[in-house]
């Protein structure tokens, strides 16, 4: 799949979306493809190596939530090689974007993406979930991570009080909303609509249940 191609799929799978991307971001998509397509060869950062199924099944489902996330400051637990959060910090530099995976290889390979791309509003950090120390954020993300319940016990020290949690999903979790610790509730769902990929897509945002004064 060459270039142009690549770069008119992406472009017409935002269209879909009704997403404002700007084309020097468009580029910057791009190119974080053509590197992810190169590292993963020798790394193994992701099951999927054809390009076209990157494009729909990687970028695209990750700027599914471009327009939800609010941020100022956002944490991608379970990063991978940084999806969804190089995609939003691509496109939403009025974001800090951090990333965390305790995968060193893809963190190595993340790193090597804010230097290429320059982009200066992401961290990386390398490092389990449940032992990063870093200041609570805004919105914890994460996508395919861990169930509900493991997430909310892995990164609960992540979010800040007022914050919320934002959990890519598939098919409409509820058995897990059902099972999920004492503290949070459901806020709300969005559906999502990701072009390209077959089956259901879910935002679930989760809050922390008010203490009663």
């Amino acid at each position: 799949m060459e270039l142009t191609q690549r770069r008119a799929l992406l472009e017409k799978r935002i269209k879909q979306m009704s997403l404002e991307v700007s084309a020097t971001q468009l580029d910057q998509l791009v190119d974080y493809l053509g590197l992810l397509e190169k590292w993963n060869k020798a790394f193994n950062l992701t099951a999927i190596r054809n390009p076209e199924e990157m494009i729909d099944r990687h970028l695209v489902d990750s700027l599914s939530v471009l327009n939800i996330v609010q941020g100022p400051r956002i944490i991608d637990v379970g990063s991978g090689p940084g999806l969804p959060g190089i995609p939003l910090a691509i496109c939403r530099p009025d974001l800090s974007v951090t990333t965390l995976d305790s995968n060193g290889k893809k963190t190595r390979f993340q790193n090597q993406i804010k230097l290429a791309l320059g982009l200066d509003n992401l961290t990386i950090i390398n490092g389990r979930a449940e032992q990063c120390e870093a200041e609570p954020f805004n919105e914890v993300i994460s996508r395919a991570f861990a169930s509900l319940s493991d997430m909310i016990t892995w990164t609960r020290q992540l979010c800040a009080t007022d914050g919320v949690f934002l959990a890519m999903k598939g098919q409409y979790p509820a058995e897990e909303i059902a099972a999920m610790p004492e503290g949070i509730r459901l806020k709300t769902t969005h559906p999502l609509t990701v072009p390209g990929t077959d089956g259901e897509r879910h935002l679930i945002v989760l809050e922390h249940v008010p203490e009663r004064g």
